[in-house]
């Protein structure tokens, strides 16, 4: 991978040839960066197709009960776990860390955590033109029943906040920032400096991060932003990894502390 001063001006080589030594080593990278975060999904879309959760049944197909919701959330972070620690994507950035970014990052993570939870889920629901809120009271109470201590034991809902605040933490970043932001431009995507604004991949992955986040797509459209910003501008994948995770984590203890279930 490239780690030049990043040229946004900078003309983009033609893509390699299928079946090259080369396009063979970008797609191997393109897995290594994407598997994390599609195992995931991948685990949470299947569980709910199978109906195997109580939260995952309907009035025509009642849940097979096989996992609680709650051991559903550590099946998919032992898998993002797992596939980080067997594909480390991050050996294609030079440096595992940099210390220096440390504390911008954390700033970051909870400046987004504050806009995000301050204000309210009715606050950001209510910014949506398209009028796809939801009913919070009953979101928290559902939430509440299939994740909250109680309801899953303390074992598992400590696993929750390690999934939440350091397993989809990494694995999105890895997928959004270090991967997809470059692949929109060219599958040879490691030819892109880290660091290279491109205006329109750069708000059209924000968009599509934002919509994962459903009826709360607008405080995710400015997390995208700002976690996509400081990946920019410190052109260090794990700012935003502890960005992200700052957060998630922050957010966390702020549903355990206040019981706004409907933001878990």
């Amino acid at each position: 991978m490239s780690d030049a001063p990043a040229r946004p001006d900078a003309p983009l080589p033609e893509p390699a040839r299928k079946g090259t030594p080369k396009a063979k080593a970008m797609s191997r990278a393109a897995a290594r960066h994407a598997v994390p975060f599609l195992l995931w999904i991948g685990a949470m879309l299947a569980a709910r197709l199978m109906h195997l959760t109580p939260g995952s049944g309907t009035e025509e197909t009642p849940s097979l009960d096989l996992l609680s919701d709650g051991a559903l959330y550590a099946v998919q972070t032992a898998l993002a776990l797992g596939a980080l620690a067997l594909l480390r994507p991050w050996t294609y950035y030079k440096g595992l860390f940099r210390a220096g970014h440390v504390l911008p990052a954390v700033a970051v993570g909870a400046g987004v955590f504050a806009l995000w939870a301050l204000p309210g889920a009715a606050f950001w629901q209510g910014l949506l033109p398209w009028g796809a809120g939801r009913d919070l009271a009953e979101a928290a109470a559902e939430a509440e029943a299939r994740y909250a201590p109680a309801a899953t034991g303390w074992p598992l809902f400590a696993v929750h906040v390690l999934g939440s605040g350091v397993a989809i933490a990494v694995a999105e970043e890895f997928f959004w920032r270090g991967y997809l932001l470059r692949a929109a431009r060219t599958p040879d995507f490691l030819d892109i400096p880290v660091g290279s604004f491109h205006a329109l991949s750069f708000l059209a992955v924000t968009a599509v991060f934002a919509a994962e986040h459903g009826s709360l797509a607008v405080p995710g459209f400015l997390a995208g932003l700002a976690y996509g910003l400081l990946f920019l501008r410190t052109r260090d994948i794990w700012a935003a990894c502890i960005a992200h995770a700052s957060t998630n984590l922050a957010l966390g203890f702020y549903v355990l502390a206040t019981g706004h279930w409907e933001f878990w």
